[in-house]
């Protein structure tokens, strides 16, 4: 893996000069270890052929920790009437036809904020070497969602989700799925699951609905989700200076009282 910078934005007057980090994966078997410096896939670019990560508050759950809470146990009795089934499909052993396609891409269309996976799209994602396999959710020919995720030896990487929209006002199907793949990943002995970012409070409920909630900071993988909570809401205001290291906290949370 090859770890690289590039130039954003420059706040001159405040000697702030921002590079966004990202990480290009020259090996599928270094999947692990890119999730663990905190970077997540990059696919919004389809001209761009290689596997290119970026930096991010990354979230993960770590499974030892992990147990269920009162809002799983709640989901989980409203969805359980549906008879909802789990399957885990190898890439290389799903078909994918133009029905999966279109369900995918329709939903993507109608509730992605940037709505922006067409077809063209949808198939350079689809096609990524670290995209492994295919969690399907289905009750006989009734399909209430797809998950992308990527396993590789000891973790999971939750990816892209689609759901049936017939039943998304009635059933926090969403919520369910994400803990059903939970309790799947832990039931498979793995050590971790990434779960992608938090940012801004609607990302509060990966906080509120799991146990073993970590985040990357920056530095290291952060347990304190106070912390979190604050930095989701501190993501809505606006900040005339939002360079953490300027803040009076930040090297005391990332290494402790500084000696000189």
């Amino acid at each position: 893996m090859r770890i690289f910078h590039s130039e954003y934005q420059a706040q001159y007057a405040s000697y702030t000069f921002s590079y966004a980090v990202y990480c290009l994966q020259e090996n599928v078997d270094e999947l692990p270890l890119v999730l663990e410096k905190g970077f997540l896939p990059y696919t919004d670019n389809p001209a761009i052929k290689h596997d290119i990560f970026y930096m991010a508050r990354s979230v993960r759950i770590n499974l030892g920790a992990f147990k269920d809470t009162s809002e799983n146990k709640r989901v989980d009795r409203k969805i359980k009437p549906l008879n909802i089934e789990l399957q885990v499909i190898k890439k290389t052993d799903f078909i994918n036809n133009s029905e999966f396609r279109d369900f995918c891409v329709n939903y993507a269309g109608e509730r992605f904020a940037d709505g922006n996976i067409d077809t063209k799209r949808f198939d350079y994602i689809y096609n990524k070497s670290f995209f492994s396999h295919i969690f399907v959710f289905k009750s006989g020919k009734e399909i209430y969602g797809y998950v992308f995720g990527s396993l590789k030896n000891n973790v999971l990487h939750y990816w892209y989700a689609f759901f049936n929209t017939n039943y998304l006002r009635e059933y926090s199907l969403g919520k369910w799925m994400m803990w059903k793949i939970i309790c799947w990943a832990k039931e498979s002995e793995l050590d971790y699951i990434y779960i992608g970012t938090a940012y801004t409070t609607k990302a509060l409920y990966k906080v509120r609905d799991h146990r073993g909630i970590e985040f990357f900071d920056g530095i290291k993988w952060n347990v304190d989700t106070k912390q979190l909570k604050q930095l989701c809401r501190n993501d809505e205001e606006k900040h005339n200076e939002k360079d953490m290291l300027k803040s009076t906290n930040v090297i005391k949370i990332a290494w402790g009282s500084p000696t000189c």
